[in-house]
């Protein structure tokens, strides 16, 4: 109980407002973990221009003056208007600063000072089985609902859809079986010591007993940049790829059963013009085995891996082509959203 008091006042509520007129042009994504209220979209002109709730979720207090993290699937609309209301009813206006390009997460900015935050844990660090309690605003009505579970699984490999059938791939999310239920999105997972170890951000349609969390060093990463940079910095190497199994190494006779097979899918170049990658020379079909002295396989990848590095930061891969082995110097660039 009283891990749970410490943790809560820094647990907020997040609505989601937009005029009523652009409700039908909702491009919300996630729609599964979104709460859309029954609006009637066919509305005169000056009904269109009144505010409806089209979303809510959860967020937690990372800075006393008031830097607050969600989910990006929450808060990833710039028309809309954003809303967080602490465990004491208090209300603020919410702009975003910043989205992450590769993770879900979003971060907003409320005016306030002194605010309770929450303590982060380290994610690196957490075991199966370990027990965790996710707080959030459940089905977007019940706030600062506590749910216990434990660590089933880590370093999962996860594939959200929204109702277009588009999806985001997310890499090395925490499962549990707390219960995560829509609304909860963007609340904190944390351990028994209080300390914050993910951020909740999927629950599974196909049963029960499954959801996941984003680990919060990617968190703690994304909110670096914010105070250093003004803005979230990820590496980018720029390149597409297939991480092999033995399975699929033996099925497509190819040398090695551990790394990272370079190569194109539809719409998707396999190295990209002009980045870091084709820079150094890195061609299609060309097999990654290591990153200086890291060893890629299925539990790490190559992005996992290059998520631990910053641009400008040099690495060495280590390449298959050909047969031949051949070492790459590149230099990792920042991520930009148009790449």
């Amino acid at each position: 109980i009283n891990v749970v008091n410490n943790v809560a006042p820094a647990v907020v509520s997040i609505l989601v407002e937009k005029k009523s007129g652009d409700v039908q042009k909702n491009t919300f994504s996630f729609e599964d973990f979104l709460f859309t209220p029954e609006e009637d979209s066919n509305q005169d002109s000056e009904a269109d221009q009144e505010l409806v709730q089209v979303a809510a979720g959860t967020g937690f207090i990372v800075s006393e003056d008031g830097y607050v993290v969600t989910n990006r699937h929450v808060a990833e609309s710039v028309d809309a208007v954003y809303t967080v209301i602490t465990n004491e009813d208090v209300e603020y206006n919410a702009t975003i600063v910043d989205i992450d390009p590769f993770f879900d997460i979003a971060v907003l900015k409320i005016d306030g000072e002194n605010l309770p935050t929450v303590t982060f844990g380290d994610s690196d660090g957490i075991q199966v089985g370990q027990t965790v309690i996710a707080i959030g605003n459940a089905l977007s009505q019940y706030q600062n609902t506590v749910t216990k579970g434990v660590i089933s699984g880590i370093d999962r490999r996860i594939s959200a859809y929204d109702r277009f059938n588009g999806s985001e791939v997310i890499e090395g999310a925490i499962q549990t079986d707390a219960a995560i239920n829509p609304g909860n999105s963007g609340g904190p997972l944390i351990n028994l010591f209080g300390e914050v170890i993910g951020m909740n951000t999927a629950v599974s349609s196909n049963g029960q007993g499954l959801g996941f969390a984003i680990p919060i060093n990617e968190v703690k990463s994304a909110m670096e940049g914010i105070k250093k940079e003004g803005r979230i910095v990820r590496p980018w190497l720029g390149v597409h790829y297939i991480q092999l199994s033995a399975e699929y190494a033996k099925e497509n006779s190819l040398p090695v059963e551990e790394g990272a097979l370079i190569t194109a899918s539809e719409g998707v170049e396999a190295v990209v013009a002009d980045g870091p990658a084709a820079k150094a020379g890195l061609q299609k079909d060309d097999i990654v085995t290591k990153v200086d002295s890291k060893i890629l396989n299925e539990e790490n990848t190559l992005s996992k891996v290059i998520r631990s590095y910053l641009p400008g930061d040099t690495v060495i891969l280590s390449i298959i082509r050909s047969e031949q082995t051949l070492e790459l110097s590149v230099t990792l660039e920042e991520y930009a959203a148009d790449e």
